[in-house]
């Protein structure tokens, strides 16, 4: 069991990661893309229309292209793609290198505002070659501070299917790495004007380790309504909220189902799957498939809907799955039309008959074919159904599959499910009220009966698995089947053993993995908010409730806020999930910070969410106040231009924030507001943003910067000293300020390389 199964887990991960984290290049020169079995498989599935399969696997050993997206929920996203379109990509334009002409990159033709683009240059050519350093430079540094997304074309297609909206309640069950993750929080924030949306987002990762990979993802982008969790998916927790008082069940208006999967449709990029490809990858994920999806549709609320995808083009993976899942939903569930959906995407319609194969090569149409000997392997659910007009019914045609061949993409199958009503094993369910916004918070009324987390949902013996338990007929081999983390399928039972989620319990819940701070949220009367609301001049609708911090005991180092929809699950939830991280840095603690008036200075994370409620210490400041601020270490108050100045002269010293409103009579500077978190010193002021957001706004504001390669990240002490203060009291402050830039990336503020004949 030992090493084939480690194997299996491994190819397991490499399914979801090798879709999300994009198609960058060549590589694994040695291995040889050839598969034979992986040909006469697919051959006999007939799912490449005719005449076509010989261009399809030609396709399929072809490098898969760069493809980046911008991220949307900005309001400067639009900013980005000029900075795109001008200055980096026309210097692509005809590029020959190492003999290879480099094609101009293209926006994808399906993707929304031209916010995804994808070009032949492979990651390979762009890391290594000199002529493309600088845009090299700017995909790290753009990434890197959450504007753009290096993710494979066929990725972005879930989130743009589940039709997100700001106020709805999101379960991404298998989130990790998180460039889907990402995508939903962006279009959660659509309207930058409303800094919490009443939606928000629950990331969930089996995996301990990458649940970080999960966090990481999040914090690039800067949101209040994000909440990383650690869970089996297949047995994912029912979690309580409060609804007028009342304690009700949580029911999500939107989940992303991405199961881990055998990835033979990224063969492209994981180029191992070549050589480690077999029809038993399937029938080994199949069971957990299901599972998870069933779990997904009893957590969904009425008019919901969810997206089952993989990156897998096997029909016992995709269609197998969908069929099983709704001849059980008993017409409980619908598959939705997307033909209309993402016009200029090409996609084959799911197929309605498949066949089943083991790794010996023998083929089965049916249940009743398979020897009692494969009973433990091969379950009844991987078949298509028997009865037509069963078949008929249920619209298998409207899943999506994505042929590389088409449109030079990964492989990739898409299923939009629609739930019409309660799952029929559901002993109470909430009833749908229409006079509600939020559907999730419509269907809590009718289960505020539910006192423990016993009473939760849950199947009679004789129905389809609830939580924890198995579907009907899936008496898989434990032994032969694996979750993600390389736990067996005995851990994904209700019995409480080591390391997993399990349904709720009345008793307190076991969680294993690292141990996490507490979420503690603080008071209205919190002594913490005196000299904070006096300090910034907070406005009396500030949410106080909405702030939290990760100790019970002595001091407060960092404030942290989330949205209030998160605070009812966190204060609801608290034995029975396990929470990675949640909430957004908006404070944080200056060891010295009494002396200026207050003891906790502006985070940068923040102060997108914060700003609207400060009404006082706030600078306006112009295009050339930014570039001061972004290239000069720490500037006389004189560098600035006069109407700054003047501002900046009656503000005391301390935290402060700096903010440009652009001018719509002015179209050659930035058409988006820009708010950096600063320093106002003695005579000097400082903006305290991390080295990526500096490259960032300064192009932005047309300055072309570039790193050395020597001595990136260390702090070049005889740089810029000169025009360095000297006070006294920024000398005190000098302690601060290296916290300030270890807590804002824990790299040096020293000065950006600047090209000034670039600048406008």
């Amino acid at each position: 069991m030992g090493k084939r199964s480690r194997q299996r887990q491994k190819n397991q991960t490499a399914g979801r990661d090798s879709r999300d984290n994009a198609g960058w290049g060549a590589g694994y020169a040695d291995i040889v893309k050839e598969n034979k079995l992986f040909e006469h498989y697919y051959k006999e599935q007939g799912l490449v229309p005719d005449g076509e399969f010989e261009h399809f696997m030609e396709a399929m050993r072809e490098p898969l292209p760069a493809t980046i997206r911008i991220t949307g929920y900005k309001s400067h996203a639009k900013e980005i793609l000029h900075c795109l379109k001008d200055k980096y990509f026309k210097d692509i334009l005809e590029l020959e290198i190492d003999g290879q002409t480099i094609e101009a990159p293209q926006p994808l033709s399906w993707y929304p505002d031209e916010q995804a683009w994808h070009t032949n240059m492979s990651r390979k050519i762009i890391r290594k070659s000199p002529l493309l350093e600088k845009f090299h430079q700017f995909l790290v540094s753009e990434t890197e501070s959450g504007n753009i997304s290096r993710q494979e074309a066929v990725s972005m297609i879930p989130p743009l299917l589940l039709k997100i909206e700001p106020h709805h309640k999101i379960l991404d069950m298998c989130a990790a790495p998180g460039s889907k993750t990402a995508q939903l929080i962006e279009m959660l924030h659509s309207d930058m004007d409303v800094p919490f949306p009443e939606g928000f987002v629950i990331a969930n990762d089996v995996d301990n380790k990458r649940c970080y990979l999960l966090v990481h993802q999040a914090k690039r982008l800067n949101s209040p309504c994000i909440m990383v969790v650690n869970h089996d998916a297949s047995c994912i927790p029912t979690l309580n909220i409060n609804v007028d008082g009342k304690k009700g069940i949580l029911f999500y208006d939107r989940i992303l189902c991405d199961v881990p999967c055998s990835g033979d449709g990224t063969m492209r990029k994981n180029i191992d799957v070549w050589k480690k490809w077999t029809t038993s990858n399937s029938l080994h994920l199949h069971g957990l498939q299901l599972r998870i999806a069933v779990r997904g549709v009893e957590q969904l609320a009425v008019g919901g809907r969810m997206v089952y995808s993989t990156c897998s083009l096997n029909p016992i993976e995709d269609e197998a799955v969908i069929a099983s899942l709704l001849e059980k939903s008993e017409g409980a569930l619908e598959l939705a039309d997307c033909t209309a959906d993402l016009p200029g995407l090409k996609w084959m319609p799911g197929v309605t008959s498949w066949k089943l194969m083991t790794k010996e090569g023998q083929w089965y149409s049916d249940w009743s074919e398979v020897p009692s000997s494969r009973h433990t392997q091969i379950r009844p659910t991987m078949f298509p159904p028997k009865d037509p007009e069963k078949l008929i019914s249920m619209q298998l045609e409207r899943c999506m599959r994505i042929l590389p061949h088409h449109q030079n993409t990964g492989g990739f199958f898409v299923a939009v499910l629609v739930k019409k009503a309660p799952m029929p094993w559901n002993k109470r369910y909430p009833k749908v009220r229409k006079d509600v916004s939020s559907l999730s918070t419509a269907q809590t009324e009718a289960s505020q009966v539910a006192s423990t987390p016993a009473d939760a949902p849950h199947l009679p013996e004789t129905a389809v698995q609830g939580e924890g338990a198995e579907p009907e007929g899936e008496g898989d081999s434990k032994e032969q089947e694996k979750s993600p983390n390389g736990t067996s399928l005995a851990q994904e039972t209700p019995t409480l053993q080591e390391g997993i989620c399990g349904p709720p319990a009345s008793k307190k819940m076991r969680l294993f993995g690292y141990k996490e701070d507490p979420f503690v949220f603080l008071t209205e009367e919190d002594p913490v908010f005196t000299t904070i609301q006096s300090f910034y001049d907070l406005s009396p609708d500030f949410p106080k409730l909405n702030v939290l911090t990760r100790t019970h005991e002595g001091k407060k180092r960092h404030l942290y806020m989330v949205s209030k929809e998160l605070r009812n699950v966190l204060l609801n939830n608290s034995e029975r999930i396990k929470v990675i991280n949640t909430g957004v840095k908006v404070w944080s603690r200056n060891s010295d910070g009494e002396e200026f008036g207050c003891a906790f200075r502006l985070a940068q994370e923040g102060i997108y969410t914060l700003q609207p409620y400060i009404r006082s210490r706030i600078i306006r400041v112009s295009v050339e106040d930014i570039k001061v601020l972004l290239t000069q270490e720490n500037p006389f108050l004189s560098k600035l231009q006069d109407d700054a100045h003047a501002q900046a002269k009656k503000i005391c010293m301390g935290s402060i924030v700096l903010k440009y409103i652009p001018n719509p009579d002015n179209p050659a500077e930035p058409q988006c507001p820009i708010q950096l978190c600063g320093w106002r010193g003695k005579t000097s002021i400082r903006a305290f943003v991390p080295r990526n957001e500096r490259f960032h706004y300064l192009r932005m504001l047309g300055v072309e910067v570039f790193r050395e390669k020597q001595g990136l990240g260390q702090k070049r002490k005889d740089e810029g000293e000169a025009g360095m203060e000297k006070d006294t009291e920024e000398a005190n402050a000098g302690e601060n300020e290296e916290q300030m830039d270890s807590e804002n990336g824990g790299e040096s503020q020293s000065e950006p390389k600047v090209d000034q004949g670039t600048s406008s």
